[in-house]
């Protein structure tokens, strides 16, 4: 059994380092099952988009892609991005990992139950995954599971074992997330240091708490959500599945006495799904604002209205869920009163970009890959973002709303955006977690062919979503009469994309080998290698800090990103220097 020695010459079994409470195992741990999830999620999405442009392509040890095998590819590559990737690596892994130092904690504040959240979250991935050798394989309803066809597992390929696994998948995950929203808040709540006031909490963990709070709400709908759905399936209710509703060619009707309707999945799933979108992101705001301002060496610009407007991003994010149905037969009051909220989100967004843009404005950045790919992030979401608008009318989303142009729209502001996040938080804390640089010029050049990559696999499809490319369509070619000469007119395109996205996913490589490659062999970095003003960097919460300093009375002076220049030098002033503050500011 492999063995490790600890800081005080202890030795402990890789099992007890397994099952550990430390959060930064855990933060470790979360960090890896986000990276395999990420692999396998890529590599469903590239089949998907071979099979689109070359429906005849035979995969090695499966055979041809029949149109259940595709939408179960759909399905299983939302789920895994959305909720074992975008959701779980920012907001638990980086936040188990740093979140604690930051605010001067030497720990969450429930690490068992820490513990207990990952190893769900780990279930719920197994459960996912599994459900692909199960008879009738894994679930073909897409990530968002619509009733009638998810409700009824007579419904056909993939909506029997496979769709109850998916439920039991994401209950578990849900419960999971709860635990692990619930010690993110109370960590922020009742743990932080001396002087660490509310207005001196760095963006990134204010990301965190928002992300938190909204998780507390959307997850305990969603698991509502989900065990109704069960129930409509198992126990003969008819939550979502109105009388007399043909599915399959059988009539529903026998063992449901009531009357139920899909629009109420539609409602309570969404209740869940738009907040996801800032659970997903919000951190990403966070650490971009604080990357921004520190390899600029200057102030985050309206320090506290970007406070304001994380919490404000939260608190419109949670109401405007019905902008995802204005095709599901909204009532037109309902549908203006959700196309207003959706614009009125574009105002502290907007107010974000315009901080991050005067934040760099004529300063004289240092573009470590750390900053390109903080950069890439406004970029991405201010590209991702302008088509958000155009979603928001009504009018247009009904043309819109089943298209690749919505595919394009998600994947720039939430997927790539968040990615995007996700690097730069490697990069930059990387020295944190093993005391070493990752290599800037291969880092560098993953940077460029990833947005390049990012861009040319998106932005294309805005256009074959405006030239009314279906989403769920599993073959472009052979389809009949004006559709198929409207599918086939998006092939040229298509293979276009296609070709960009087995590059962008090739540039990965790049990511992986310097990953590996650092870990080992990567240049020694010094305790604050980027001069840095948060407590993650403080000589006694670093990982590696000396056991007689690791002790030390954590002190908080000023907020974060205040540096000074003077005669042509900087003076970096960090969080926990009281040169010039002869009192702590008061709570």
């Amino acid at each position: 059994m492999a063995h490790r020695k600890t800081k005080g010459g202890a030795t402990v079994s890789f099992r007890r380092y397994l099952f550990s409470t430390n959060h930064r195992v855990i933060g470790v741990q979360y960090l890896v099952l986000a990276l395999v999830s990420v692999t396998i999620g890529t590599l469903l999405s590239l089949l998907m988009r071979i099979h689109l442009v070359w429906p005849d392509y035979i995969v090695p040890f499966h055979g041809p892609i029949l149109p259940e095998d595709y939408l179960a590819l759909v399905t299983i590559h939302g789920t895994i991005m959305l909720f074992f990737v975008l959701t779980t690596a920012p907001q638990s892994g980086f936040g188990n990992l740093i979140l604690p130092s930051q605010i001067g904690a030497r720990r969450m504040a429930f690490p068992v139950a820490n513990a207990i959240s990952f190893w769900l979250t780990a279930t719920a991935l197994l459960i996912l995954l599994s459900s692909t050798f199960v008879p009738g394989g894994s679930a073909i309803s897409g990530w968002t599971a619509y009733p009638p066809f998810s409700a009824i597992a007579s419904a056909g390929p993939g909506q029997g074992f496979g769709m109850d696994m998916w439920l039991a998948s994401i209950a578990v995950f849900a419960i999971a997330g709860t635990i692990g929203a619930i010690n993110t808040l109370v960590t922020i709540i009742k743990l932080r240091c001396e002087g660490m006031t509310w207005d001196r909490i760095p963006l990134t963990v204010w990301g965190w708490f928002t992300a938190a709070l909204l998780s507390v709400i959307a997850f305990s709908v969603l698991l509502a959500a989900l065990l109704l759905l069960f129930c409509d399936r198992h126990a003969g209710t008819s939550f979502f599945v109105p009388t007399g509703d043909l599915v399959n060619g059988v009539i529903h009707a026998a063992g449901h006495p009531g009357n139920g309707s899909p629009l109420l999945w539609l409602h309570l799933f969404w209740f869940f799904g738009h907040p996801e979108v800032y659970i997903a992101i919000l951190p990403g705001m966070g650490l971009t604002s604080m990357l921004l301002a520190n390899f600029s060496r200057r102030r985050v610009f309206a320090y506290r209205m970007m406070i304001f407007t994380t919490l404000l991003i939260g608190f419109l994010g949670i109401l405007l869920w019905g902008h995802h149905m204005f095709v599901a037969g909204l009532n037109p009051y309902a549908a203006s009163a959700f196309a207003v909220s959706t614009m009125a989100i574009a105002i502290p967004a907007s107010a974000k970009v315009l901080s991050w843009l005067v934040t760099v404005w004529r300063s004289r950045p240092r573009y470590t890959t750390a900053m390109l790919f903080s950069l890439g992030f406004v970029s991405l979401f201010i590209t991702g973002g302008l088509t958000g608008p155009v979603l928001a009318q009504p009018i247009l989303d009904e043309y819109l709303h089943n298209t690749f142009f919505v595919v394009a729209h998600f994947h720039l502001i939430m997927a790539m955006a968040g990615i995007f996040g996700l690097f730069a938080a490697t990069y930059y804390w990387f020295p944190l977690m093993s005391g070493r640089f990752m290599s800037e010029r291969l880092g560098r050049l993953h940077f460029w062919t990833t947005i390049v990559g990012a861009y040319a696999t998106f932005l294309p499809m805005h256009l074959t979503g405006l030239m009314g490319e279906p989403r769920h369509y599993a073959q472009l070619i052979g389809v009949p009469n004006a559709a198929g000469h409207l599918l086939a007119g998006t092939l040229p395109l298509n293979r276009f994309i296609t070709w960009s996205a087995i590059f962008l996913a090739t540039a990965q490589l790049l990511f992986f080998a310097n990953l590996i490659h650092s870990l080992y062999r990567g240049k020694i970095a010094p305790p604050n290698p980027w001069q840095a003003t948060t407590l993650e960097w403080h000589p006694a919460l670093h990982p590696n800090a000396p056991f007689e300093t690791s002790d030390g009375r954590i002190v908080v002076y000023r907020q974060p990103c205040e540096y000074l220049a003077t005669a042509g030098e900087e003076l970096i002033l960090p969080q926990w220097r009281s040169d010039g503050i002869p009192n702590i500011k008061p709570e």
